[in-house]
């Protein structure tokens, strides 16, 4: 855990600096950033300003492709060189500041739908031997009437389509998943499965649990939720990079021990810390609602907080809080918090925890908009149970009792006549918080600007060396 809260000064000290190179050769720019289609977007939507994200192992080719673009279309391009949150969503928020009217997103993208902005995903046409992957399929799978999803990771979707031509006509009961940005039109028919931008249909009587999974990418957090989704299907996998295809081995019921576990933190917990993940994915804000509800009818206190990337360092901070939970997208959702002071569970862990109606059925959900009125996994919160007639629970994690009831929804968190007192002299007003009452009461609280209390004074040299051990420390003792 140390690691997560300092970092070994002297290879900071060393680390070398390299100049940037492109990423992709000049000549492949056209058909890898697929130049074509994403200039008729911006021609055909008459866009005037549009932002190009890109992921940072893509961004040594930013300044050539906005060039390119401002040429074949006349826009403006303007270059989102960091992302707030993960860089497989869509940053509208930084789109906005320059007035966007819309988002080239390259590179591997969740595909979450967004609430404002027209997006075009533009994935990268990473490279695919159909042929080896054909040969690794039929090891892995010899009986030629196998029952088989395929998936892959959204930078080879270009080529499932040669793969579809050569494999189905061998393996008649083979389904290959599409790719859905956004959310798909329609509702969903009998068999349909629609999870992380993928749609497919399954046709066998049994269901999706009489198939079996091949998934085309590199292992990652996407195999991970497919595995964690999909739980009653053995999974198997082609990597292009290594060319090898492999049996999956995770251990799906440990993970879902772990998961579980949190769950076990969550119902001990008394101030839970919303942390908001995305502020472009649709559904984001209902959710937040959602969750304070459920907070707040579990006799919980709840703050939602907005610290960008979360890391142990970060969260380190609010002390008071016993766990957090992460609004995010499906592909950031399952967050390893090992290393983290506090645990870090997904809004479905939270919704198990707190709501006495839902129950384990061994489906897992990574989509918090799932969860939302009218979605395919909704519950409806039970009535209030006055505490009196509660049934005990114990913890097994304490072995202490706790309350598992849900209450009335509060009226107001505090008095009228208490719930403002007055700040400074000015008369201005300042909302009293537990949350600020308890940070008052602790002796770091942060960095202080104090405008106009310091001094001005000219610029003198400062200390040389690394902080344990400054160059002249010596000296001054």
């Amino acid at each position: 855990m140390a690691t997560g809260f300092s970092s070994d000064g002297e290879a900071a000290l060393r680390r070398e600096l390299c100049a940037a190179v492109a990423a992709t050769p000049r000549s492949d720019l056209d058909g890898f950033y697929e130049m074509g289609r994403a200039a008729a977007f911006v021609r055909d939507g008459r866009f005037r300003k549009v932002a190009l994200q890109f992921p940072d192992e893509l961004l040594a080719d930013a300044v050539e492709v906005a060039g390119r673009m401002e040429t074949a279309t006349g826009a403006e391009m303007y270059v989102l060189g960091d992302t707030t949150y993960g860089s497989c969503c869509v940053d509208e928020v930084a789109a906005e500041h320059v007035g966007a009217e819309a988002v080239l997103h390259y590179g591997p993208a969740c595909l979450s739908p967004c609430r404002k902005l027209p997006v075009l995903h533009i994935f990268g046409q990473q490279p695919l031997d159909v042929g080896c992957c054909m040969e690794a399929f039929r090891e892995l799978y010899p009986k030629q009437q196998s029952c088989v999803v395929v998936l892959s990771d959204v930078v080879y979707a270009h080529a499932m389509g040669e793969l579809e031509q050569q494999l189905c006509p061998e393996y008649p009961n083979v389904i290959f998943s599409k790719l859905v940005c956004g959310d798909a039109p329609g509702p969903a028919v009998p068999g349909e499965e629609r999870k992380f931008g993928r749609q497919f249909l399954v046709k066998a009587a049994g269901g999706l649990q009489d198939y079996a999974m091949f998934y085309v990418g590199a292992e990652g957090l996407t195999l991970t939720n497919f595995m964690l989704t999909w739980n009653c299907c053995p999974f198997s996998s082609f990597n292009p990079i290594t060319g090898c295809g492999r049996r999956e081995t995770l251990n799906v019921n440990r993970a879902l021990m772990r998961r579980l576990y949190l769950v076990e933190r969550a119902r001990d917990a008394s101030v839970v810390g919303i942390l908001v993940g995305t502020l472009g994915m649709a559904g984001y804000l209902t959710v937040l609602q959602h969750l304070r509800e459920l907070l707040s009818r579990a006799g919980k206190r709840s703050y939602i907080l907005a610290v960008g990337k979360p890391n142990p360092a970060k969260l380190a901070n609010f002390l008071e809080v016993d766990i957090f939970v992460l609004v995010a997208c499906a592909q950031n959702s399952l967050l390893d918090s090992s290393d983290f002071y506090r645990p870090v569970l997904t809004p479905y862990e939270l919704e198990l925890a707190c709501n006495p109606a839902r129950e384990w059925m061994g489906n897992y959900l990574t989509d918090f908009r799932d969860l939302l009125p009218g979605a395919c996994a909704h519950v409806e919160l039970p009535p209030a149970v006055p505490a009196a007639e509660a049934v005990p629970d114990v913890s097994l994690i304490t072995g202490k009792m706790r309350a598992t009831h849900l209450c009335d929804p509060p009226t107001s968190q505090l008095p009228c006549s208490t719930t403002l007192a007055c700040r400074d002299q000015t008369r201005a007003l300042a909302e009293i918080s537990p949350a600020a009452s308890f940070l008052e009461s602790r002796s770091w609280q942060g960095l202080e600007q104090q405008l106009g209390q310091t001094p001005v004074s000219k610029a003198v040299q400062g200390r040389r060396g690394i902080a344990i051990a400054y160059e002249d420390e010596g000296c001054e003792q």
